[in-house]
């Protein structure tokens, strides 16, 4: 029961931070910015904003 909960937090936890971060670069473009990501900035974003909402949830 307990890696169940752990495999859907972790999935969970990967969505959120992909739309965070698509909808950070979505206003942004609002704003008139224009950011570009290789595949290697966006993997290291992805997986730290996915540790800080996996934070999040255990607080």
């Amino acid at each position: 029961m307990r890696f169940i909960k752990g495999t859907i937090d972790l999935i969970l936890s990967l969505v959120i931070s992909t739309l965070i971060i698509y909808s950070i670069n979505f206003i942004a473009g609002f704003a008139g910015a224009n950011y570009t990501f290789s595949n290697g900035e966006i993997f290291i974003i992805w997986i730290l904003m996915a540790i800080l909402v996996n934070n999040c949830f255990n607080k």
